[in-house]
C-alpha cells in the first residue's frame, strides 16, 4: 500500500507557511527545530515539513499501528529526523520527549478520521463500503460501533446521534435501530445503512446520505475523540516553546468549537478590565495568527473533496507558562 498515493494532505501549503517562521527561528538560533505532528496519518504533512526544512525533526503521533507502519515506510529516507510515537494526540508530552527536547517549535493537529481509515474496507468507517462495524482508530479497546448499537438504549442512541452528529432524525433512527436489533444483531455497515435508509422519510432522501451523521457520531463515541481533544488543546499550548506555533485543522463544528474556545482563552488577558495596565502574570499566552477560521480555496476543494469542510486555526506562543521552563528548551542531557 503506497501511503503517498492514498493521502492528499489538506491545506498543505498554508500549514507549511504558518509553521515556517517558528522552524526557521529555531534553526537560526542554532537549535534543532522540532515539530510534533499530532495526527501523523500516512505522513503527508510530515514529509512536506521534513523536505522543506533540512534540520527539522518531526515527532509523529498516531494511535493506529497501520498508520505508524505506513508513515514509517514513507519517511524512512529521513532517518532519525522522523520519530514515530504510537499514542493518542493528547500525549504530546511523549512526542516532545521522543524528540529529545523540553518544548516544541511547532505542533500540527489535522483532526478527524484519516484517509487510511476511510479507505480501508475492513474498518467500518465509511457508509459507502460494507464492513464490520468496528470504527476503532487504534484497533484497541473493547468498544466498537457494533457494541454501541447493541447495548445502548434508544434514548442513549438518540442523544449520541443528536449531540455528536447534529442529526435531526436522531429519535427516529434510534427507534429503528432498537427495533431492528431485536430481530438480528447489527454487525455491518451495510445493515446499518439499510436500517437508516428505511427509516428516512421519502421527502428527505435527497438531502444528503442518511447515514453520514450517524456514522460520524458513532466514530466520535468509539474513539472518544472530543474528550481527547479537550485534553489535547491545553497540552499543546503548554508544550509550545516561546515563539512556537500551533496549527489545527478541524472538520466538524464540535471539534472546531473546542479548538476555538481554547485558542481564544489563551489569547485573552485575564487581568481585571478596570485595571489601567496589564498584569504580567495575566497577559495572553498566545497570539492568533489567522482571523477566525480559514477555509480551503475553491481549487483545493475541487482537487481534494475531503478539504471542503476544513476550518484552519493557528496561534503563536508569546508568553511562557513560567520563566524557568522556557529556559529549558535544550536537548536532553545538556545544560541550559
Amino acid at each position: 500500500m503506497d501511503a503517498s498515493a492514498l493521502h492528499t494532505p489538506v491545506m498543505l501549503e498554508r500549514t507549511l507557511e504558518l509553521l515556517a517562521p517558528a522552524i526557521e527561528a529555531a534553526a537560526a538560533a542554532g537549535r534543532t527545530p522540532v515539530v510534533v505532528d499530532g495526527t501523523l496519518g500516512m505522513g503527508g504533512h510530515t514529509e512536506a515539513m521534513l523536505a522543506a526544512h533540512p534540520t527539522l525533526v518531526v515527532a509523529g503521533i498516531d494511535r493506529d499501528p497501520d498508520a505508524i507502519r505506513l508513515a514509517g515506510e514513507r519517511l524512512a529516507g529521513f532517518g532519525e529526523r522522523f520519530r514515530p510515537v504510537q499514542t493518542t494526540y493528547d500525549r504530546i508530552d511523549l512526542a516532545v520527549e521522543a524528540a529529545g527536547v523540553a518544548e516544541a517549535d511547532g505542533i500540527l493537529l489535522d483532526l478527524g478520521v484519516s484517509s487510511l481509515q476511510l479507505d480501508a474496507a475492513d474498518r467500518g468507517f465509511a457508509y459507502a463500503k460494507d464492513a464490520p462495524l468496528d470504527m476503532r482508530m487504534g484497533q484497541a479497546g473493547e468498544v466498537t460501533a457494533a457494541t454501541i448499537l447493541a447495548e445502548r438504549s434508544d434514548r442513549e442512541l438518540a442523544r449520541l446521534f443528536r449531540v455528536y452528529g447534529d442529526e435531526k432524525l436522531a429519535d427516529r433512527y434510534a427507534r429503528a435501530i432498537v427495533a431492528a436489533r431485536a430481530e438480528s444483531p447489527i454487525e455491518t455497515s451495510a445493515q446499518l445503512v439499510d436500517i437508516l435508509q428505511a427509516a428516512t422519510p421519502r421527502a428527505l432522501m435527497n438531502q444528503g446520505h442518511p447515514a453520514k451523521r450517524v456514522f460520524q457520531a458513532l466514530r466520535i463515541e468509539v474513539n472518544q475523540e472530543l474528550a481527547i481533544l479537550e485534553r489535547t488543546m491545553p497540552a499543546a499550548i503548554d508544550a509550545l516553546a516561546l515563539g512556537g506555533r500551533l496549527v489545527v485543522l478541524a472538520y466538524q463544528s464540535l471539534e472546531d468549537r473546542i479548538v476555538k474556545r481554547a485558542l481564544q482563552a489563551a489569547a485573552s488577558s485575564t487581568s481585571p478590565r478596570d485595571l489601567p495596565v496589564e498584569l504580567p502574570d495575566h497577559a495572553p499566552h498566545l497570539r492568533l495568527l489567522v482571523r477566525g477560521a480559514e477555509l480551503a480555496d475553491e481549487d483545493e476543494r475541487a482537487r481534494n473533496p475531503r478539504s471542503a469542510p476544513v476550518r484552519l486555526r493557528a496561534a503563536e506562543r508569546i508568553r511562557p507558562t513560567d520563566i524557568t521552563r522556557s529556559q529549558q528548551h535544550t536537548t536532553k542531557g545538556e545544560q541550559p
